[in-house]
């Protein structure tokens, strides 16, 4: 039974072992939403606390994603992942102890760095995995990890803290993250024998003078305005969709919806953001040019949220929108404003300065993607504290498009040269 069993896991692909643990990696990411009304409760957390809770998930890719973008295929991509699942399970295994806000605080900064070095050498990893003719279906699979690993959180995370509790919610995925190491372990090749013949061959011979040559690539990248461009664009998008999607469990739950509820429904405004980025994909493929995917995008999110949060007059509890319709607002939000992430990797590829500094481009864009999720949540979060409510949410990301929509132009006039 036991041979059964290991013949069973190393049959599947090994692609999709990485892209699964990439999803197991998000769950850590959402798994803090649906338990903060709780964590409210049991520990005292306030709701700018709350705010820096879900984005501090985000500091290690804030401060370390250019440097791990450049190192990458240094460190070794499986050794990375592997690393980085390990860390994930030992953070969120701590996590189901802690006593106060300020522990959690440290262990989220923790499960950051472990999902940076899970998410940054994923996608070189599956480029060496899969033959050519399967290389975009697997990376458009990949590009679908973070919503669907945040919406299984939000759907699952509210069922397992309403049988058991929040404690148990983070260990569970503990041991589910470990399984996920051990699996990705037996199943993906070496780092020293990873690649299969039909891979993309990688230098060999050269490669100690390439990893010289690390400092010229990162001057390239950094002196050029293409990559600047792509990555405050994804800030600009990340923030937001962070900001809105963590807390809505808690503007659910104040509104008296009923937990099953509030985890169906924001699982469900996650889970379409893979439709905006699959449809991304096609649509540039069929040449719709990627400016116009920005300003459709930023322009959903914008008025998404308008429509979702606006108050008449804009004072606390007064009438708005009717439910349906606001909740219509949100999924509008989140699955056309999934176009732009989509859109933003396939410009980075293209304006990155040459062939040699994609990987350090996508880092950068991961950089400022997480700079963006650390500042849209506690930035949201104060601004409903100061006013009392959550109806002036549409100023932060109203805010965040518009820029984003300046930024876009300039992307469609330089990918256009």
């Amino acid at each position: 039974m036991s041979a059964v069993w290991h013949r069973s896991i190393r049959a599947v692909d090994p692609a999709l072992v990485v892209i699964l643990g990439g999803v197991s990696a998000a769950l850590h990411v959402g798994k803090l939403s649906p338990a903060l009304p709780v964590l409210r409760e049991a520990l005292g957390v306030t709701l700018l606390q709350a705010g820096f809770l879900l984005s501090l998930v985000q500091l290690a890719g804030m401060t370390l994603g250019l440097a791990v973008g450049l190192a990458a295929d240094g460190l070794g991509l499986k050794r990375s992942m592997l690393g980085g699942l390990l860390v994930l399970f030992a953070a969120s295994l701590l996590g189901g102890w802690a006593q106060d806000a300020q522990s959690l605080l440290l262990l989220r900064a923790v499960e950051g760095f472990g999902f940076l070095l899970v998410s940054m050498p994923a996608p070189s990893l599956i480029r060496h995995l899969v033959a050519p003719h399967r290389m975009s279906t697997m990376l458009g699979l990949w590009g679908a990890y973070m919503p669907l690993g945040t919406a299984s959180a939000l759907l699952f995370g509210p069922l397992v803290i309403a049988l058991a509790s929040w404690q148990v919610w983070w260990w569970g995925l503990a041991v589910l993250t470990l399984l996920m190491a051990l699996w990705l372990w037996l199943v993906v090749p070496p780092d020293q024998v990873r690649a299969p013949a039909y891979a993309v061959p990688e230098m060999k011979a050269g490669a100690v003078a390439q990893a010289h040559a690390w400092p010229e690539r990162l001057r390239q990248t950094l002196t050029a305005p293409g990559p600047w461009l792509v990555a405050l664009s994804f800030a600009m998008y990340s923030g937001q969709w962070l900001a809105v999607i963590g807390f809505l469990p808690t503007i659910y739950a104040q509104a008296g919806f009923a937990a099953g509820a509030t985890a169906v429904l924001t699982a469900l405004v996650a889970a379409v953001n893979m439709v905006g980025n699959i449809v991304s994909g096609r649509l540039l493929t069929r040449g719709v040019r990627p400016q116009t995917l920005l300003y459709l995008g930023f322009c959903a999110m914008g008025l998404g949220t308008l429509l979702a949060f606006v108050t008449f007059p804009l004072v606390p509890g007064a009438s708005g929108l009717p439910p349906v319709f606001r909740f219509m607002a949100v999924l509008l939000f989140s699955m056309v404003g999934g176009m732009i992430p989509g859109t933003l990797f396939s410009l980075a590829v293209q304006l990155a300065p040459n062939e040699r500094t994609v990987s350090t481009t996508v880092g950068w864009m991961q950089q400022w993607s997480s700079l963006g999720q650390f500042a849209g949540p506690p930035l949201v979060a104060w601004v409903a504290g100061s006013v009392g409510g959550w109806h002036w949410t549409w100023g932060v990301t109203g805010t965040c498009s518009v820029v984003g929509l300046l930024l876009a132009r300039q992307l469609g006039a330089r990918s256009q040269r």
